[in-house]
């Protein structure tokens, strides 16, 4: 593929159905994933542990009317910048309706960034790829396993995404116009500000990673090409002022307030620590990115290998170069970074689904060279991989962590397999855009199985919410904030309130003793509160208990709430 060439969609069904919603892309593409999204957004309950930080985070300023500053708790939250809090506090005041307890509230920035960062993908592609390419595009990158998750999750990178795609739509058009390509001029001065504003959303909200990627990504065109005139087109001697007058504010305001903190937490503290060593064990090698591709783009590694193939056979054109750059600069950034969380290269899959797309609606060579061949089987391999975990995951995970599978879960998993392997069966025919449809209808059946049958039934999962639900039935007017010790984990703060104590045993027998109420125990700290409360001279009552598997930290747990008695002082006798 030399170029980008004209796309034969044909008049089959599955041509006229992929026209027909390519032409109405705004309102298909934003229903489609309104519906694919919104179940996991409303069913599952407060994740840890960044989804219950960030939101939590939100929640306080939201109620405290202080946007500058950042707290979990009592104590600074000082790793992110104010960009996601502002937009969770903003979605929860407007969708809340004066109740900010709903965690579905704070996810709603989530699901505005993901289907924002869908049409930047369309708009990216149709620059030169036709509309239903771009429609495919949008709708490939839309239903992979990872994007559909962090859409559906109150964290940064949905949003992320988008900021990051207004950036790369700016820098593709000035790189287009400028390597001569004749339907492409510079890119217009309001097309220009609306670049550079992304670039200063994205790093009010999440600092230096989407100017990363986009430098690394003009670094290597202009290293290929031996060409930096085009960057001209970008305009940077306003452009860049224009990002520091949005992002300057903010980060002023925090200086003053944090007396400096926030810059040594987040810059020479966390961000360092990702760079120097795997964080909170989050290190892997080179190639865990690489291994995971086949579950977190499924069912869009589908159209990949052999579109990575075409694209590298085709580098000649400019849009497939910019594609590769962008694919492999950024990989490249990311696997070399020692902290390695799946979520991180989600700033290329746009790329990875383009690229994806332009191959699946390529004319069809009767005489395919052998790697092309070879490169679409491998794709029907990691499709049928990734639809086997995903089926798996929908009917075992409530065996293993819950109340057992349901009938119907099964049926929906059945219907699943059969649309998969429809659409493994349509590339290996060279049906591609069949293959296509199919795989798409994959994710419209199995994802609201698994938010809606699958993840309610997770309860020795939901440990915090079977809590929160005790500590709600036992409490009594004048109850101090219970206290925690031993199972500590954000999402009992986003239940409890800020004012939940977290401590250890012998620090609930402290604060049990002293002003009495409900403490939580993990068994971990059992023994160092009671033994406590026992020289404290106070009575505890077991109420309740919960038994269950923490998922973050990868351990079974059992928890007991007591109602502690206050101890009893000896008063002196009066003066005389």
């Amino acid at each position: 593929m030399s170029a980008i060439p004209d796309r034969s969609i044909g008049t089959d069904l599955s041509g006229k159905a992929l026209a027909w919603l390519a032409g109405r892309p705004v309102a298909t593409l934003s229903l489609l994933f309104l519906l694919l999204w919104t179940p996991g957004i409303l069913s599952l309950p407060p994740l840890d542990r960044d989804e219950s930080r960030f939101a939590q985070s939100s929640r306080q300023m939201l109620t405290s009317g202080d946007f500058v500053d950042i707290r979990f708790g009592h104590v600074p939250r000082y790793k992110k910048p104010i960009g996601i809090y502002w937009l969770q506090a903003a979605t929860t005041a407007i969708a809340g309706l004066g109740d900010p307890s709903h965690i579905w509230t704070y996810r709603l920035a989530s699901l505005l960034g993901g289907l924002s960062a869908i049409l930047l993908t369309y708009w990216c592609a149709r620059s030169f790829v036709s509309a239903e390419g771009a429609w495919l595009s949008a709708a490939l990158l839309g239903t992979t396993l990872l994007l559909t998750a962090e859409a559906s999750i109150a964290t940064t990178d949905a949003v992320q995404l988008a900021c990051m795609l207004g950036t790369i739509g700016l820098v593709l058009r000035a790189y287009l116009a400028g390597r001569g390509q004749p339907q492409h001029s510079a890119p217009s001065a309001g097309l220009v500000f609306v670049g550079w504003a992304s670039l200063a959303a994205g790093i009010l909200v999440k600092g230096p990673v989407v100017p990363a990627v986009a430098v690394a990504m003009i670094l290597a065109l202009v290293i290929w090409d031996r060409e930096w005139r085009w960057l001209r087109r970008l305009r940077p001697l306003w452009g860049a002022p224009l990002a520091l007058a949005i992002v300057a504010p903010w980060a002023i305001a925090i200086l003053v307030t944090s007396h400096g903190e926030f810059y040594q937490q987040s810059f020479g503290q966390d961000f360092a620590a990702k760079l120097a060593a795997g964080q909170e064990t989050h290190g892997a090698w080179p190639g865990y990115y690489l291994a995971l591709l086949t579950i977190s783009f499924w069912p869009a590694i589908l159209f990949l290998a052999p579109g990575l193939g075409d694209a590298i056979a085709g580098r000649s054109s400019p849009a497939m170069r910019f594609l590769l750059a962008w694919c492999g600069a950024s990989w490249v950034m990311f696997e070399i970074v020692p902290t390695k969380l799946p979520h991180y290269v989600l700033p290329l899959y746009p790329a990875l689904a383009i690229l994806s797309a332009a191959w699946a609606l390529a004319r069809r060579d009767p005489v395919a060279p052998r790697w092309q061949t070879a490169l679409g089987h491998l794709a029907v391999v990691q499709f049928i991989i990734g639809l086997a975990l995903v089926v798996a995951g929908a009917i075992e995970l409530p065996r293993l962590y819950g109340s057992g599978t349901p009938w119907w879960l099964f049926g929906s998993a059945g219907v699943t397999v059969v649309l998969g392997l429809g659409a493994a069966a349509a590339q290996l025919r060279g049906s591609k855009i069949a293959a296509a449809g199919l795989a798409l209808s994959t994710v419209l059946v199995i994802y609201p199985a698994l938010s809606l049958g699958t993840a309610p039934r997770l309860t020795r999962l939901w440990i915090s919410q079977r809590v929160a639900e005790l500590v709600a039935k036992d409490a009594r007017a004048g109850d101090p904030p219970p206290a925690l010790a031993g199972y500590t984990e954000p999402s009992m703060v986003f239940y409890l309130g800020k004012d939940a104590r977290l401590t250890n045993g012998f620090g609930a027998a402290e604060s049990g003793a002293g002003q009495g109420g409900l403490v939580v125990i993990e068994d971990s700290e059992r023994r160092a509160f009671l033994d406590h409360l026992a020289e404290l001279e106070a009575n505890a009552t077991k109420l309740d208990e919960v038994s269950g598997y923490n998922y973050s930290r990868g351990k079974p747990v059992h928890i007991t709430i007591f109602r502690v008695t206050v101890a009893h002082d000896i008063t002196e006798p009066p003066a005389e």
